[in-house]
């Protein structure tokens, strides 16, 4: 292997090689799978081993937050490795201690407790289980437009269409109940403005609350920014009308944070920009941006009490690692000292936003653009007028055509953005740059020009 960055395309083909042989690849028919080999990674770019350079817009899977390689927190990994690689849960350690103070300083009011676990699914499923355990009741809200994790019940809670064949595998929640969020674009309510639309969708809850039966239900989960399922920003109102629905029948709300936390929004958490305090929050991937494995639940005392003089009956073997939390102090101490969050709120709505708005106004098969901070979305279409996707909602193989297209453009170019459906999504690090944000937004304003080949009136 070269440590150098120079090429190797020979090494990089027994990458690609032992890739297909020995792993069995998260979400993809396994036959289709032909992964890049990468070499190197800096900053807010990685390497293949034809040397080839690629500007990272996904941020891998939206968590490397502060980017490829920070060296302030490989220093802290190496450190916390040369002094105690692991600890057991039921023994205290410093870094774990800083790591929970660190976050609860963040959170916003009473959520002054960390449970450790090792991703977002994980904290999710210990978020239900503290929200049934505290309440009593069985039920969980989730919404249709949401992914919320992998795990049982997680992706029972999640929305979008990898449930589905989970739901044949055994994996699913008679307790789950589905609802739908605001996306007026899309609107299931006929809305027009985003203040019919945040009436409507609260309406809509509402009378999915009574008549689940207020008394059965536990918890409503939601993202306050919905993610992968189509970064779709609430209206104004929106969360805060949850707040009140929640307060007046006694249910929990958890934030899944997982993926918007720690500066994707150009806040610290998402629910900041609207001033609401949930009653339990998970969190993973920007905590640490991704450097070591680390998700966890911010628990608020009213539910910290319950389990004051009862124990609570779940666990993990590697709650709490020390290799993770010392990424997660390193993580979040450099966010502060470098000015991050302000950083990545500044180049939403400087850059990003306005660039993603010309691109709109040039390519016909952009339908919409939205977003905040360092997370965007394109919705590609077919027909402006109609709405029509530019690939059908869930499909695969041929039908699926058009995206692959745009996107093995995108790579052409050396851009790697993230994308789900019909949509693009703009989620780099919240540390790049200006100059990269315009070189990133030029190559994809290239690429599109393969989608408005689909569209109508091209």
């Amino acid at each position: 292997m070269t440590t150098s960055g120079s090429p190797d395309p020979a090494f990089g083909a027994v990458v690609t090689a032992a890739d297909r042989r020995y792993l069995v690849q998260s979400w993809s028919t396994q036959g289709n799978v032909d992964a890049i080999p990468v070499d190197r990674a800096e900053g807010r770019y990685f390497w293949d081993y034809e040397g080839n350079r690629y500007l990272d817009f996904s941020s891998q899977f939206v968590n490397l937050n502060i980017g490829h390689q920070h060296p302030k927190v490989v220093e802290a990994i190496q450190a916390q490795a040369g002094r105690l690689c692991m600890l057991a849960s039921t023994l205290a350690n410093h870094q774990r201690n800083d790591a929970a103070r660190l976050i609860t300083e963040l959170a916003p009011g009473e959520l002054n407790r960390v449970f450790f676990t090792n991703g977002g699914a994980e904290a999710n499923e210990n978020a239900v289980r503290m929200a049934r355990l505290h309440t009593g009741r069985p039920k969980v809200l989730a919404a249709y437009r949401s992914y919320h994790g992998g795990t049982s019940t997680a992706i029972a809670l999640t929305g979008d269409p990898r449930r589905w064949p989970n739901q044949h595998a055994g994996h699913a929640d008679a307790n789950v109940v589905h609802y739908f969020g605001p996306y007026l674009y899309r609107s299931s309510f006929n809305a027009r403005t985003d203040a019919e639309e945040c009436e409507r969708a609260l309406a809509h809850l509402a009378e999915v609350i009574e008549f689940e039966g207020p008394s059965t239900i536990a918890a409503i989960i939601l993202e306050p920014v919905v993610g992968t399922a189509g970064i779709l920003v609430p209206p104004s109102g929106y969360l805060a009308g949850v707040r009140r629905l929640c307060d007046r029948h006694g249910i929990l709300l958890i934030a899944d944070e997982v993926m918007t936390g720690f500066g994707r929004t150009g806040a610290w958490f998402a629910v900041d920009h609207w001033g609401i305090e949930p009653d339990l929050l998970t969190f993973a991937k920007g905590v640490n941006s991704g450097y070591v494995p680390l998700g966890g639940v911010v628990v608020s005392d009213a539910v910290y009490d319950t389990f004051r003089t009862r124990p609570f009956p779940g666990g993990l073997t590697y709650s709490g690692h020390p290799l993770a939390c010392a990424a997660a102090v390193a993580t979040i101490t450099a966010m502060k000292e470098e000015g991050i969050i302000d950083h990545a709120a500044w180049l939403g709505e400087a850059v990003i936003g306005p660039e993603l708005r010309r691109l709109a106004e040039r390519h016909p098969s952009v339908g919409e653009v939205r977003g905040l901070g360092v997370f965007w979305a394109l919705e590609l279409v077919c027909d402006r007028d109609t709405r029509q996707m530019l690939v059908p909602y869930a499909s695969s193989g041929a039908a699926a055509a058009p995206m692959a297209a745009v996107i093995a453009d995108c790579h052409r170019l050396g851009l790697w953005p993230a994308t789900n459906h019909n949509r693009i999504h703009v989620v780099p690090p919240c540390n790049t740059t200006e100059a990269e944000a315009l070189e990133g937004l030029a190559k994809l304003d290239e690429a599109l020009a393969v989608a408005d080949r689909y569209a109508e009136g091209a």
